[in-house]
C-alpha cells in the first residue's frame, strides 16, 4: 500500500490507503484575508500564531502555510513563518508556493519532511520544482493541469497526473512522494464536477497507486450550505480513494463526514476514535455508576 510519510523535528504523519484521512488545515494562507496580508507582510504574526495552535487542537494532522502577498518579500515571509510555526506545533508542514525561491528558502528553514503545494505539469514548472523536491527530501503536491490550463475532462486530468508522476520518477522521486490534486471543479458551475472528481480519484489509486489531495472548497464555491457540501463530497470522495485534503478543520460539520469516513472505510480500528469523541455517558450509565450492562440483563431476566 502506499504510503506518503511526512514528518516534522518530532512527528510523523503518514497517508496512505490504509491510514485515517489526512486533514491539511488552510487557514495560514493571506488569499482573501486583508487582515492577515497586512499583519503578515508588517511583521505580526500574532494571527498566525492562533490559527496554528486552533486548527491542530482542532484535529489538523498537518498544516498548510502560504505567504503569498502582493509587492511583499514572499521568500522571506515565507521562511519566517515555516519558522515560527514550527516552533509552535509538531505537525508537519505543507510548504505553499508558486514562487521557486520561496519554495527555496521554506525548504531550507524546514526541519523534517515537508510536502511541497505544488507542481503542475507544465514543462517550466516541472523542471524548477522537481529539483527541488529531490534534493530536499519532500513529497510533492502535483497538480493535474498543464500549458493546456485546467480540463473539463478527468481522463486528461488523468493523463497529466500519470506524466507528473512519470517525470517524478526520472529525478529519483517515488510515486509514493507525489500527492496527486485531481482539480476538483465547482459543481455549482459544472454538474458533472463531483461525479468526475469521484471516477478521477478511483482511476489515480487503482492505475496510479498513488495518494490524492484537493481544496476541498472547491466543490462548493459560490453555493450555500458549503460546509454541507464540503462534508458529503469528502465522505464520498475518502469511499474512492481520497486520503487527504487541504481544509478548515474549524468546520465540525466537515470533520465529522471525515471522521465517519474513516470508520466506514475500516481505518479508525474498533471506532475508537469515533466513540472517544461523541460517545457520552447515558442516564443510565451513571444511575449505574457506570455500568450500564447489568441493568439492561436485570431487566431481560425478569419472570
Amino acid at each position: 500500500m502506499t504510503q506518503t510519510i511526512l514528518s516534522s523535528q518530532s512527528k510523523e504523519v503518514v497517508i496512505g490507503f490504509d491510514r485515517p484521512f489526512c486533514v491539511i488545515g488552510e487557514r495560514i494562507n493571506p488569499t482573501g484575508r486583508k487582515r492577515l496580508a497586512a499583519e503578515m507582510a508588517a511583521g505580526d504574526y500574532s494571527r498566525v500564531e492562533a490559527d496554528a495552535i486552533a486548527q491542530v487542537e482542532a484535529g489538523a494532522h498537518m498544516l498548510d502555510v502560504n505567504a503569498g502577498i502582493p509587492l511583499a518579500d514572499e521568500p522571506a515571509i515565507l521562511a519566517a513563518t515555516i519558522e515560527l510555526v514550527q516552533s509552535l506545533v509538531e505537525v508537519p508542514l505543507s510548504i505553499d508556493s508558486s514562487v521557486i525561491e520561496a519554495l527555496e528558502r521554506g525548504l531550507e528553514a524546514y526541519r523534517g519532511k515537508p510536502l511541497v503545494n505544488s507542481v503542475t505539469g507544465e514543462e517550466e514548472r516541472l523542471e524548477a520544482v522537481l529539483p527541488l523536491i529531490k534534493k530536499y527530501g519532500a513529497a510533492v503536491v502535483a497538480i493535474s493541469n498543464d500549458e493546456t490550463g485546467i480540463s473539463e475532462d478527468p481522463d486528461v486530468r488523468f493523463e497529466i497526473a500519470k506524466k507528473i508522476v512519470h517525470r517524478a520518477s526520472d529525478y529519483g522521486i517515488p510515486a509514493s512522494d507525489v500527492v496527486v490534486d485531481p482539480l476538483v471543479m465547482p459543481i455549482g458551475a459544472l454538474g458533472s464536477a463531483g461525479a468526475a472528481a469521484i471516477r478521477l480519484i478511483g482511476r489515480l489509486r487503482a492505475e496510479l497507486g498513488v495518494n490524492t489531495i484537493c481544496g476541498a472548497s472547491n466543490v462548493s464555491f459560490g453555493l450555500p450550505n458549503r460546509h454541507a457540501l464540503n462534508g458529503t463530497f469528502l465522505a464520498m470522495a475518502a469511499g474512492a480513494g481520497m486520503t487527504s485534503a487541504i481544509m478548515n478543520p474549524l468546520h465540525a460539520e466537515e470533520m465529522t463526514a471525515i471522521m465517519a469516513a474513516d470508520v466506514m472505510n475500516g481505518v479508525d480500528v474498533n471506532c475508537a476514535r469515533w466513540l472517544k469523541k461523541f460517545r457520552g455517558p447515558t442516564p443510565a450509565t451513571i444511575q449505574d455508576g457506570g455500568d450500564e450492562r447489568p441493568r439492561r440483563e436485570r431487566r431481560r431476566h425478569r419472570g
